[in-house]
């Protein structure tokens, strides 16, 4: 197996290397007539995007991590709603370019997210909409794919909703390092492009030290910097560090651990080398292995 995408987050990275995988391109929003709030009173919406009532995270490379629903598809917060207290005004035909992430139960199935910060509002046709720290999260019907991010900015009142239900920013240059939810193995690390990180049972991580090289490092990419100071996001800074590996290069690692990709990977969420050779796993917040 040989590495076909550049993984360092070097300078290269920084100009505009391919990473490994992607999670979708921020698309420019539509041009056309503003899109208005509807009044409160207006018909029920009722549109292929209701039923989902999982929150889960990505990364979209522009915007870094981001919230979805339970298919993958980007949510969003709009400046025309309140979240103290929280109130969802958009309906009738602004619900149908941006439907509402609607709880279809008592309670909202999370990964990635703080359970904490989740909540419902009851919409004036009935049903509740899921909220992040009291802001009212909406698809955009453009979206059809995860990693899609076409809403963003319209009309500038329309973000992309952050795991905290803040907007959603552009990572910084430096950022090596954040999470998001790999299927069943819950929530993993991830590069800033949102592939999955792995740990390795052959290194140690007290003191840490690598052994992946060679051919080795052809089928698992180490996660590289230029410099220990470099930004995370969704992960505690202290359990992050670096190891410098018998090519002289820093590897970043987590709770000492050194954190690799898999050049099997092809997309964000993917997490195809997780129990390879009984050795290598995906790598949770803390460490550890996740799943």
């Amino acid at each position: 197996m040989t590495l076909t995408r550049a993984v360092a987050l070097g300078a290269a990275a920084l100009l505009g290397t391919a990473l490994l995988g992607a999670c979708g391109q921020v698309a420019t929003p539509t041009a056309g007539t503003p899109l208005q709030a509807g009044a409160a009173g207006d018909e029920p919406v009722v549109e292929r995007f209701a039923g989902a009532a999982e929150l889960a995270t990505t990364v979209v490379p522009e915007l870094g991590a981001v919230l979805t629903d339970g298919e993958g598809l980007t949510l969003y917060r709009f400046d025309g709603d309140t979240a103290k207290p929280p109130t969802a005004t958009c309906a009738g035909a602004c619900a149908r370019t941006w439907p509402p992430a609607l709880a279809t139960s008592g309670d909202v199935e999370v990964q990635g997210v703080d359970q904490a910060l989740v909540g419902t509002v009851d919409r004036a046709d009935g049903t509740r909409q899921i909220t992040v720290a009291g802001w009212p999260v909406y698809r955009f019907a453009e979206d059809t794919a995860p990693g899609q991010a076409g809403g963003q900015g319209v009309d500038g009142t329309w973000f992309v909703a952050a795991p905290d239900g803040g907007k959603a920013l552009a990572p910084a240059s430096g950022l090596a390092l954040t999470t998001a939810s790999a299927g069943a193995l819950g929530t993993v690390l991830t590069d800033r492009e949102g592939m999955t990180l792995y740990r390795f049972d052959e290194d140690s991580a007290d003191p840490s030290t690598s052994t992946c090289g060679g051919d080795c490092a052809a089928a698992w990419p180490p996660l590289l910097v230029d410099t220990a100071n470099f930004e995370v996001r969704g992960v505690d800074r202290s359990l992050v560090g670096t190891v410098t590996r018998a090519d002289g290069t820093l590897q970043v690692t987590a709770a000492g651990w050194p954190l690799y990709l898999f050049s099997g990977d092809g997309l964000c969420g993917d997490a195809e080398g997780h129990g390879a050779g009984g050795v290598w796993f995906a790598a949770a917040p803390d460490g550890s292995k996740a799943g």
